[in-house]
């Protein structure tokens, strides 16, 4: 999800408890993921440094490899500490009207939970045994629950950004969206509840984030602000009450942060930074990169400022439509948008983002347009910030080591033979709703419909 939260500033959700975290702790303001998609960004902020520099760049691993030295995972250290570490489904999570049972990892490296963890339940650790809980919960990934009615007032209120179609089936779909971020905050209300009913809230740091930005067609895998930015919230002893912090941050900040916290020496090879000390990390810039995310192969860098973007195509002759068969099958905006813009049912700024290809370099000024929306790479007042940022670009890829650059690893399959089970995975999906492996866009999206009730 995306800061997408009334201690944000979006007034369309009701969302008490993080606003309640944010008013008693600390929000940053420009929090980033490393990477648009979860794997690949979960593998980064477990270890504290680039997905790009240990080799856990493409999404969804097929045949995820041990760690290889030095690299340790977060709750590795903190066991081998004496902490006890839990990982769990949130209270009450669900998927498909099912509840899940197990906390979600999805690392790409290969673990054993039952070696990582020491079970779902912080409760049970020994009398005064410090722990570290992590919460992990499902809302608002795709697929969202369907809304049992549609609130029009809430509906019309909606702000679609304006590289979407203002469309029926848009606005139903960024609802249902809205009302899972609810459901997120009804989650959190229950840890926080557990923890006050322990008896340990004020002595424990509690953090809220998302592994990256929200899931619509040019949110999640992309290396936009839409894909990149997340909330991020934490309270407890001495971050302070009420407290807005504007300087960049990474999500790799958060195992060393952790670190410190927890009174252990960070690893040199983390590339995060300790962010709840005394020293904030003064940063002028960030980076993030997305390669192959499933069944779709791209490679793109993005270095972030806090006045500007900029964003490097290795691929420039894909659309940003590129195949990927979980979006195709999970996302009514896929179908929607290549409809309208077959039908001439998109406005000029809305249709240059279906272009069968794509600008090698984009740029965007975050000061008048903080979306980055609006390409200024060609602009020449823009030229020598663009040539630094690029500068910049090209060092981090030969400093970090970025692995990304070989393609996938070794260890994996061929993308063609990924590329095809994936194809079948879609084929099935569909075949189960519309008994045709292969429908067409228009059938596709009156599927969408029908299910928005919008037939």
């Amino acid at each position: 999800m995306s800061p997408d939260i009334a201690a944000y500033g979006l007034k369309q959700v009701v969302t008490p408890n993080l606003d309640r975290l944010a008013a008693e702790g600390r929000r940053y303001t420009r929090a980033y993921s490393t990477a648009p998609v979860c794997s690949s960004s979960r593998s980064a902020f477990i270890l504290g440094c680039y997905q790009t520099t240990t080799g856990l760049h493409p999404h969804d691993v097929e045949n995820p490899q041990p760690l290889p030295a030095p690299y340790q995972h977060l709750p590795g250290l903190l066991r081998e500490a004496g902490w006890f570490v839990t990982n769990a489904a949130a209270p009450g999570a669900q998927r498909g009207g099912k509840a899940i049972k197990k906390g979600k990892t999805h690392y790409n490296f290969a673990h054993d939970p039952a070696k990582m963890y020491d079970g779902d339940d912080w409760r049970k650790r020994k009398p005064e045994q410090p722990f570290f809980a992590q919460f992990q919960i499902t809302e608002p990934h795709r697929d969202f629950p369907i809304p049992e009615s549609f609130d029009e007032e809430k509906l019309r209120a909606i702000e679609l950004p304006p590289n979407y179609p203002d469309h029926p089936l848009a606005r139903r779909d960024w609802y249902a969206y809205q009302r899972s971020v609810e459901v997120v905050d009804q989650r959190v209300g229950v840890i926080l509840d557990q923890l006050q009913t322990e008896g340990v809230l004020d002595n424990t740091i509690v953090m809220f984030f998302a592994d990256h930005g929200r899931p619509m067609p040019w949110g999640k895998q992309w290396l936009t602000v839409e894909g990149l930015q997340v909330p991020l919230i934490v309270r407890g002893p001495q971050i302070g009450a009420m407290r807005v912090e504007e300087r960049l941050v990474s999500l790799i900040d958060l195992a060393p942060s952790m670190l410190q916290v927890a009174g252990l020496p960070v690893p040199s090879w983390m590339q995060g930074k300790a962010i709840f000390g005394p020293e904030f990390p003064e940063r002028d810039h960030l980076f993030a990169a997305r390669d192959r995310c499933g069944d779709a192969m791209d490679r793109i860098r993005a270095v972030i400022r806090r006045d500007s973007w900029l964003v490097q195509n290795f691929n420039p002759s894909l659309s940003r439509l590129n195949w990927s068969g979980y979006k195709e099958a999970s996302y009514p905006g896929m179908p929607l948008l290549r409809v309208l813009n077959e039908t001439g049912g998109l406005n000029t700024f809305q249709s240059q983002w279906l272009k069968t290809d794509r600008p090698e370099i984009e740029f965007y000024d975050l000061k008048t347009d903080p979306r980055g929306l609006n390409n200024l790479a060609a602009h020449p007042d823009h030229a020598p910030t663009i040539t630094q940022m690029r500068t910049q670009l090209d060092s981090w890829i030969q400093s970090s080591g970025d692995r990304g650059v070989a393609g996938d690893p070794a260890t994996e399959p061929a993308i063609e033979q990924i590329q095809k089970e994936k194809r079948a995975d879609y084929q099935r999906t569909w075949k189960k709703r519309l008994g045709k492996t292969e429908p067409t866009d228009a059938e596709r999206l009156a599927w969408w419909m029908r299910l928005y009730e919008l037939d």
